[in-house]
């Protein structure tokens, strides 16, 4: 039994220690992997400052999208250089926690897409990276360039008058197919009432703007983010 054990002990020993423990990769290739990452990552970087449209552009989240891509680059040829070495940085990696929320979807899509590009060339398919970017890029595109229906505005009108909803719904209507109350909020000399609709017409505002009663109008466009 013993003799038997040492058997298989050996048989594990020279069949996936000796045999799969170390795999050279040469400078050369290493270099050129993380240059062709470095090229898709500079691509990436550009296109997402082009495709973004934020108020607040953040540089350096778009900085951490090439380096996230060379890091990971590097990881998986290191993964394949040595498998013993793999088995401990998965147990490493398992530990890390990232308290960073990303709250944009694109931001999510961009961090993905870095990532994949980081391990499809550390794997030594640089071709299928750039594949991958040409596709994304032409989808990324065609969808942002697609006609959606125009999205609702909100109306704020503040007023002195407590019945001035009343007065300002009839007018509404005459500017929108769709109008409904969202909010009303009233203290003891005012009121505040938020209406969604979709506006026809501009004039709309200085209309309301001539009611008695009326101190205040505004009109705020949002497409999932409030615009003023």
């Amino acid at each position: 039994m013993n003799c038997l054990a040492i058997t298989f002990s050996d048989i594990f020993k020279k069949s996936f220690l000796e045999n799969w423990s170390t795999q050279q990769i040469d400078l050369g290739t290493v270099v050129m992997c993380l240059s062709v990452t470095a090229v898709i990552a500079l691509y990436i970087f550009f296109l997402y400052r082009v495709v973004t449209r934020k108020t607040f552009y953040s540089k350096a989240f778009n900085i951490s999208l090439v380096g996230v891509a060379l890091i990971t680059a590097a990881i998986i040829i290191t993964i394949q250089s040595n498998i013993v070495i793999s088995l401990g940085m998965v147990g490493a990696l398992s530990i890390v926690r990232f308290r960073t929320a990303v709250k944009n979807p694109m931001d999510l899509m961009f961090l993905f897409w870095a990532i994949g590009v980081g391990i499809i060339c550390g794997a030594g398919h640089a071709l299928f990276a750039v594949v991958l970017s040409v596709v994304l890029s032409v989808v990324v595109w065609l969808l942002d360039w697609l006609p959606v229906v125009k999205a609702p505005m909100i109306l704020v009108v503040n007023a002195t008058d407590l019945n001035i909803e009343g007065k300002v719904m009839p007018i509404v209507k005459e500017y929108s197919r769709h109008a409904e109350v969202k909010a009303r909020n009233m203290t003891a000399g005012s009121v505040t009432l938020t209406v969604e609709l979709r506006v026809t017409d501009g004039g709309l505002v200085k209309r309301l703007q001539e009611l008695e009663g009326v101190t205040a109008v505004s009109m705020v466009s949002h497409n999932g983010e409030v615009t003023l």
